[in-house]
């Protein structure tokens, strides 16, 4: 048995999908959530095959390691984590810049991005490389969140200087 997550937001039993087809319909629901909050194409791109089956632990989890990916592909840096994201989105000598860092609160929204992915990093890459998977449950409403704030940010870079 399997649970599924109902409109109203509470949780029923279901049987576990039997067949590839019945487990694509399934995955063409999740599919379509995802689309009508109009999710980037980085996360399907990324995560094909965990929402498929439905998989919401490693869906996020390879969504968040996107992020890194997209970063080293941007910079041509070999750094991951923290550091990775501090010398991509330093004040100083960005190699990426969300703005022209002229004023304060260009500044501000260079920074808080760079905080925004620091946070999903510590959040939900960390504890999910870290942690067994029956020690992490992420629902089906949890992992809409996190797979939306995900694509924000690969929208934010998608309009890089």
């Amino acid at each position: 048995m399997g649970a599924e997550i109902t409109e109203e937001g509470t949780f029923r039993e279901v049987q576990k999908a039997k067949t590839i087809s019945e487990a694509e319909q399934r995955a063409s629901r999740l599919k379509h959530k995802l689309e009508s909050r109009s999710i980037h194409n980085k996360i399907f791109e990324y995560c094909k095959a965990e929402l498929l089956v439905e998989n919401y632990f490693h869906s996020v989890f390879e969504a968040t390691k996107s992020i890194a990916d997209r970063l080293r592909k941007m910079t041509g840096l070999y750094a991951d984590g923290n550091a990775l994201v501090e010398i991509t989105f330093s004040t100083t000598n960005p190699l990426i810049k969300i703005n022209n860092l002229i004023t304060e609160t260009d500044r501000s929204e260079h920074i808080g991005l760079c905080n925004l992915i620091k946070g999903i990093f510590g959040l939900i890459r960390n504890p999910t490389a870290h942690q067994p998977k029956i020690k992490f449950e992420i629902t089906e409403e949890e992992a809409l969140d996190i797979l939306n704030t995900i694509s924000f940010i690969h929208k934010r870079l998608d309009k890089v200087l």
